[in-house]
């Protein structure tokens, strides 16, 4: 079979299947029945048509053509895996790249049908369709008559993998902070608030936070697939029968709430008469929404629990600490290891990564790692989710960038962090671009912001260096990190790029962010330079609350690649007191030969 054949033989049986069932458009995206953004196997139904790996993409089919579209994060990576197959990549948020529900209206014709996974695409999606049409046809419309149930994988994808089903485990209370039956009363007082009677909760790390467990349902995310239904008198838990455990059923009648089977949401939201139900339109699908109407009221918007999660407690702040030293030790040996190497031609980006994931291993508490490794020399660093594989990767050279880019989950938290380093010589150009990405950086986490700031009232002390340069980076500068939980969480953000459809979340103490801006250089080279914040409170004063940052992250920059002239002196200040810290706490953990390198990592400019 010739190259991306397969994905022609793919659409070809994909289009005779709606020619049999009378469909002129399928949707497929990325999601599970949770719209998470990572998902186990079983999920990959839109990588199976396309051959394109990031974690975000939906796919349109007709019988005349196919489309994908994806975020700034991966279009280099998406041009890359798309070549040689029919599929027209769709760059989200470019100047004249329509969203999928317009273009679908600029085709639709009076009678067509859509093919959806009801159990998969959210509310949100259906009412951008929806509403796009109707502005088309300038006529109302309801759902039922357009959109068919379809699961695209259905009689085509025969060695389907199967649904995962790992055993859960319970986040002890020491490390919590809260019990279950509290984090419950908190839901159900900011559910009185809203004038809702009950919550259908889809999202997975809502889920494990809400009832403080964790599963191994999808990889690097510690999460089971389940669901989750609370009302002023009761709270159900829906799992897969495999999933449960004695200790679970013990610890849900001491937390009051009930164990039911996953594959039960359905009946179960049936018997639910004349209540108003809270639900979230992003994470919730199309499937409940019809279930939960047939009887009941609905109220959409953002499930509390989200925003309740992103302010982590005291207990779990301590906890984070302690796995962000220790994680940062696990990388500074390893940035070591890479900058002292006799022989780095030796290496290539998997086995570089393998040596970093090792190191990880042997830290306490390590569960596994919080997203697969990226190491990317070159100008596979301008993709910016790229992962090497043992027989795909590119070997190293000593000269030019290595960005690693990597995270752990331990019971004590989750980290993520990125550094770009100089293998051995490096263009003016590098360096030029190297020193405006970490003047970005430091920018950002030197702020001090009033409460009430959001993320978008930061992004440009980050942009700033490269918006002078004419460049940017097609992506957000930072998210939010779960507890023991996934890598990406909201609601907080920083970006820029205002969006009606999406609410902004005000930045709280006790808040984790990324602060990771970068410049990517298509088929050159690409620079990220990444560290974990704390929102926290500084000082109360007549003109309000203000609040600054606490840097978890504790990982040295690479002054090789930095011209320390272009810095203000503000920056090399805080420069330098961030390598003393990081001597400070770290050097403790070295042995004698990574503690002497890290003097000099860390020296004073």
């Amino acid at each position: 079979m010739t190259d991306k054949q397969w994905i022609r033989e793919r659409l070809a049986a994909l289009r005779a299947s709606m020619r049999e069932q009378n469909v002129q458009y399928v949707i497929i995206p990325t999601g599970d029945y949770h719209n998470s953004e990572y998902v186990s196997d079983f999920f990959r139904t839109r990588e199976f048509y396309t051959g394109f790996t990031g974690s975000n993409g939906t796919l349109l089919v007709t019988d005349r053509e196919a489309r994908l579209w994806t975020d700034g994060r991966y279009f280099v990576q998406a041009e890359k895996e798309l070549a040689g197959t029919d599929i027209l990549l769709m760059k989200m948020s470019e100047e004249g790249v329509p969203t999928l529900p317009r273009l679908i209206a600029g085709q639709y014709r009076e009678g067509e049908r859509i093919g959806v996974d009801e159990r998969i695409i959210p509310i949100h999606t259906v009412e951008l369709l929806m509403h796009a049409l109707e502005e088309k046809l300038h006529t109302k419309m309801e759902a039922g008559n357009v959109l068919v149930h379809m699961d695209p994988a259905e009689g085509i994808w025969h060695d389907r993998p199967c649904l995962p089903c790992g055993r859960v485990f319970i986040m002890p209370e020491e490390l919590a902070g809260e019990r279950t039956a509290v984090r419950l009363q908190r839901l159900r007082r900011l559910l009185a608030d809203e004038r809702a009677d009950g919550i259908v909760i889809s999202r997975l790390d809502d889920i494990m936070w809400l009832f403080n467990i964790r599963g191994r349902d999808v990889e690097c995310n510690p999460v089971a697939l389940s669901y989750a239904y609370v009302d002023g008198v009761q709270a159900v838990l829906f799992l897969q029968e495999g999933a449960k455990t004695d200790e679970l059923e013990t610890y849900a009648q001491a937390e009051n709430f009930r164990i039911m089977e996953y594959g039960a949401l359905a009946v179960f939201l049936g018997q639910i008469r004349g209540q108003t139900i809270l639900l979230d339109p992003v994470y919730t699908s199309e499937f409940i929404h019809r279930a939960v109407l047939k009887q009941n009221s609905i109220i959409t918007g953002q499930n509390p629990t989200t925003a309740m999660k992103a302010v982590k407690n005291e207990r779990e702040l301590d906890a984070i600490r302690k796995a962000y030293l220790m994680d940062s030790v696990a990388v500074t040996k390893f940035l070591c290891f890479m900058k002292q190497h006799p022989d780095v031609t030796a290496l290539n980006e998997y086995s570089a990564a393998k040596c970093l994931d090792e190191l990880r291993s042997r830290l306490p508490g390590y569960l596994e790692l919080s997203f697969p490794t990226i190491s990317a020399y070159g100008a596979n660093a301008a993709m910016m989710h790229y992962e090497a594989t043992e027989e795909d990767n590119a070997p190293l050279q000593p000269e030019g960038f290595l960005l690693v880019d990597s995270g752990g989950q331990y019971m004590t938290g989750t980290t993520d962090v990125t550094r770009t380093i100089a293998l051995g010589p490096l263009t003016m150009e590098m360096i030029r671009h190297y020193t405006a990405v970490l003047r970005g950086h430091l920018d950002l986490a030197m702020a001090t912001y009033l409460e009430g700031c959001t993320g978008r009232n930061l992004d440009i002390l980050a942009r700033q260096p490269m918006w002078e340069m004419g460049i940017d980076y097609k992506c957000g500068t930072g998210h939010g990190i779960g507890f023991v939980l996934n890598v990406h969480e909201g609601p907080q953000a920083i970006r820029w790029r205002y969006d009606k459809t999406r609410e902004e979340a005000v930045l709280r103490e006790g808040m984790l962010v990324t602060d990771e801006p970068g410049i990517y250089l298509a088929g050159e080279y690409g620079i990220r330079i990444e560290n974990v914040l704390l929102c926290r409170n500084k000082e109360k004063t007549a003109d309000g609350q203000f609040m600054d940052f606490e840097v978890l992250t504790l990982v040295p920059y690479d002054l090789d690649a930095l011209d320390s002239s272009a810095l203000t002196e503000r920056e090399k200040e805080y420069l330098n007191c961030y390598h003393r810290r990081v001597y400070d706490e770290v050097s403790p953990y070295l042995e004698e030969g990574e503690r002497e390198w890290l003097r000099h990592a860390a020296r004073p400019l």
